[in-house]
């Protein structure tokens, strides 16, 4: 450094508003670009020369690269005012693509500069103002800045049972104020665990009696009852009877499927007009079928390990309310499909009147030629179509596998008991 101080010398310019030029070789000069000196109080100083000034980063300077120079101090303050942006393209277009100092810096430069702040812990104080031997490394800071950092090492040096973190007061104010607006993410477990303590003491209470009950009774060598039950009375009533699932059809002469030819189509898997099948029975000596109709049909089962467990189902077919009622008083409880013709009469003495709710409580399925066109009164009535062709007899087959594979899903899912039926 020259013996006239430039960081100085830059401040005391600055605060008294004295103008500050620049020269060159040849004398002054107009841009800072082309200057090779600053001309502070009648004093030319190199621009290039190191101040007092620690670069950012830092902390024991050991050469003249660890201090700003003249030129980017003084354009830390000419560019104040100039966006972070700016006054980095400012830097480079002076000369200054790196050395330049940093915008977070730029704020501490001016106000010392300027006067507004009266120590920075980053100027190294001059020779005269210090009590250190020369040759001396020189100090970052005064003694009230170093007194907290010795007490931290002090304490970080101690035994690990006398550290203690003592939280920094506008720290614990900034915590507090996030906090507040903090917003708890909650996912699916949370939820549904709910912010109310759940307490089942009384759950305890009730079954503590009983469970001393079982306990005295297994010592006596008594068979303790079963303190809950698998299967409700309404369950317990239907296994006690014959429990077979009844399919309701249409009672109407014209309709596909009738009580003559039902059981050869849904059991042997061929369709015959109705016509012929009452003709043939006539000619066996039937002359009216019978009103509740027994079919028995082979369902297979395969299960995880590919054993094949055949069982037989029976279902009951009938026509009418009146066949229905037959098989007691929850008979509609049984009931698991109806078969119709797309007439709205034919729901009349149901026990749901009404398409729309009869095909929510059963399995609809709607029988029409399969050269059929459309019928728009069933859109809305929730059935499934079941198209039988006129002429291909070995189509039959395939027909009625779908409809008992579609019948058995609805009854798995809607009133499984039945399926063991």
């Amino acid at each position: 450094m020259s013996s006239t101080d430039a960081l100085l010398s830059l401040r005391q310019a600055i605060k008294a508003k004295e103008p500050i030029t620049y020269a060159d070789g040849n004398g002054s000069c107009s841009t800072l670009l082309n200057a090779t000196h600053l001309v502070i109080s009648c004093v030319s100083l190199p621009k290039s020369s190191p101040t007092r000034y620690l670069k950012t980063g830092v902390t024991n300077a050991t050469s003249p690269s660890d201090f700003f120079s003249l030129e980017a101090v003084y354009l830390a303050w000419l560019l104040r005012d100039a966006g972070g942006a700016e006054y980095m393209k400012q830097a480079r277009e002076n000369g200054l693509a790196v050395g330049f100092v940093s915008v977070t810096e730029r704020k501490n430069v001016v106000d010392w500069l300027e006067g507004r702040s009266h120590e920075n812990a980053r100027i190294v104080p001059l020779p005269s103002d210090s009590t250190t031997p020369p040759g001396s490394p020189p100090r970052l800071a005064n003694a009230a800045t170093l007194a907290p950092r010795k007490a931290h090492a002090e304490l970080m040096n101690s035994s690990p049972s006398k550290r203690r973190y003592v939280a920094d007061a506008h720290d614990v104010e900034v915590v507090k104020k996030i906090r507040q607006s903090e917003v708890e993410l909650r996912d699916r477990n949370s939820v549904l665990r709910g912010t109310k303590p759940n307490n089942f003491s009384s759950i305890r209470t009730v079954y503590a009696e009983k469970l001393k009950k079982m306990k005295e009774a297994s010592k006596n060598g008594n068979v303790a009852p079963s303190v809950m039950s698998t299967t409700d009375a309404k369950m317990q009533a239907r296994k006690a009877r014959n429990n077979y699932p009844i399919i309701m059809i249409s009672s109407s002469p014209t309709a596909l499927i009738t009580m003559h030819n039902v059981k050869r189509f849904l059991q042997e898997s061929t369709f015959e007009p109705s016509q012929d099948a009452r003709a043939r029975a006539a000619a066996e000596g039937n002359t009216r079928p019978e009103d509740m109709i027994p079919i028995y049909r082979k369902r297979t089962h395969i299960d995880s390990s590919g054993k094949e467990t055949e069982t037989h189902a029976r279902y009951y077919i009938v026509d009418s309310v009146e066949a229905l009622s037959k098989f007691g008083a929850d008979a509609w409880d049984r009931v698991v499909c109806v078969m119709t013709t797309g007439q709205a009469w034919q729901f009349r003495p149901y026990k749901w009147n009404e398409p729309i709710q009869l095909f929510h409580h059963v399995k609809g399925i709607y029988v029409s030629w399969a050269n059929d066109p459309p019928n728009a009164k069933i859109k809305d009535w929730n059935v499934m179509e079941l198209k039988i062709d006129p002429h291909r007899r070995h189509v039959d087959k395939s027909v009625v596998a779908h409809f008992w594979k579609t019948l058995d899903t609805w009854i798995a899912a809607n009133k499984p008991w039945l399926m063991t039926a």
